[in-house]
């Protein structure tokens, strides 16, 4: 295994996390936004919309990772064209953070003083503007903590994804570190992985500071 076998798994792990990352993290706020809206004593509440929707979560939150990658392989061939590779990984990936990313935001959210909404809401300003003007401008410092732990957690999975077909580090660990019994390789490889988290968490906590300031 040489540097620049290193630097391409790398370069597919990172590309795993950060789209699957960013994409998550749409989806989850759009899920969020939802929630909050649906919720009882939320800005339009829907009893039966939240159940349903909370109930979804849950169940994608519930599946072990390895075994709901196994089950979205169709869709993944679907949407990409393989059920194998790095681009092939980002689909279950994506599908497997949303859910957490969706219950991190909205529990940002959720964090916004009441009485700031109302002070809002007298003032006539509508449900959409009190989400992105108040409610999100109030928990960002929050939401950046909450987005550095969506991240983070989507590093282990991509590095499971490996396991099965996804490439990246996680591929270089069961290819040569388990298989071939090669464990020096498996401990650069744990190396690079923690030092992917220490990047995203020293970011996220750089950017936290500058909002808290």
């Amino acid at each position: 295994m040489n540097l620049n076998g290193y630097l391409n798994a790398l370069y597919e792990s990172l590309l795993m996390i950060v789209l699957s990352g960013i994409f998550s993290v749409v989806l989850g706020f759009l899920l969020a936004i939802v929630l909050i809206y649906t919720k009882e004593k939320g800005l339009s509440p829907r009893k039966n919309l939240y159940n349903a929707l909370d109930f979804v979560i849950n169940v994608f939150r519930s599946f072990p990772f390895i075994i709901l990658m196994f089950l979205l392989f169709p869709l993944s061939r679907v949407i990409v064209g393989t059920s194998i590779g790095t681009v092939a990984a980002i689909v279950p990936l994506t599908i497997a953070a949303t859910p957490f990313a969706a219950r991190i935001i909205e529990g940002s959210l959720d964090t916004v003083d009441k009485g700031i909404i109302e002070a809002a809401r007298s003032f006539g300003a509508t449900n959409r503007q009190i989400i992105f003007r108040v409610m999100l401008v109030e928990a960002l410092p929050n939401l950046v903590q909450g987005i550095t732990n969506i991240f983070i957690n989507i590093v282990g999975y991509s590095a499971m994804a490996g396991v099965i077909g996804g490439g990246g580090l996680g591929a270089v660990a069961i290819n040569y570190g388990y298989y071939r019994w090669e464990d020096t390789i498996m401990i650069i490889v744990v190396v690079m992985i923690f030092l992917l988290v220490q990047l995203f968490q020293s970011l996220g906590n750089r950017i936290f500071q500058k909002l808290t300031r």
